[in-house]
């Protein structure tokens, strides 16, 4: 594990193999970190081929410093870009797991002239506007502003629920893309969804394809997938997608 420093002093915990391009990002998911299956799975396949592949922890999550309950979209943005400029070099496509597949959006509209591709799985682009206008139950609601910050269920494993702040709903607002009448991406992109995911509606991926003004976007429906996608068949489907996308773009 390498860690990159911030300008605030916060650290950036990531894993980076060198190679051939393009390079492959990973932006793991909202409360995930670089160590789950998707990010593990990449990591090996990259270096099989001597691909430069990187993964890595936003704030307040895995192994980089912070409290996860005072992160923000933005903040982690920021992380991402961090990463794209210090640790990756040259053209990268980026894979971006449920949140990290909002954030990869962003980053491809800051760095247009480092990413040639974006493959989204279970993307969750606005998704904190999401919680906001009907996400959390009443009692999380109430709890969030007499507190500032709510629990939610942990949703990636069996573990403890965590909280949420009241400000991750409301800096996040700022960073919405669903609402603007496009989004100016103009490279491939490829989204896969799972039809039986709890989490993030697959019809999300669809308003997402409708609105990027790029004209080769396809969206992979998983009739049995559920919010993960990280079965032996979804890790192979990825695999697969992200092979044929790398030939295009190379």
């Amino acid at each position: 594990m390498s860690v990159l420093t911030c300008k605030d002093g916060a650290t950036i915990a990531y894993e980076h193999s060198a190679g051939g391009g393009p390079g492959v990002v990973f932006l793991s998911g909202f409360n995930s970190n670089m160590q789950g299956d998707k990010a593990l799975f990449l990591d090996e396949w990259c270096r099989n081929q001597g691909r430069q592949f990187t993964r890595f922890d936003y704030f307040g999550h895995g192994q980089s410093s912070g409290d996860f309950v005072d992160g923000t979209i933005g903040r982690w943005i920021d992380d991402a870009l961090a990463v794209i400029d210090e640790v990756t070099e040259g053209p990268q496509l980026l894979v971006g797991s449920s949140m990290g597949g909002w954030l990869m959006l962003q980053v491809a509209l800051a760095r247009s002239e480092r990413v040639l591709a974006l493959v989204g799985i279970a993307a969750a682009p606005d998704f904190t506007d999401a919680l906001a206008q009907g996400g959390l139950s009443p009692d999380q609601m109430l709890q969030m502003e007499l507190s500032g910050q709510c629990a939610i269920e942990n949703c990636y494993d069996d573990g403890e629920p965590y909280h949420i702040s009241k400000q991750l709903l409301e800096e996040g607002a700022e960073h919405c893309l669903l609402t603007r009448s496009e989004i100016a991406i103009d490279v491939p992109v490829r989204l896969i969804h799972g039809q039986c995911d709890d989490d993030v509606p697959w019809e999300r991926s669809l308003t997402l394809a409708s609105s990027l003004v790029s004209q080769d976007v396809e969206v992979q429906l998983v009739k049995c997938g559920d919010h993960r996608l990280s079965r032996p068949e979804d890790l192979a489907r990825l695999q697969r997608t992200l092979a044929a996308l790398l030939e295009q773009v190379s």
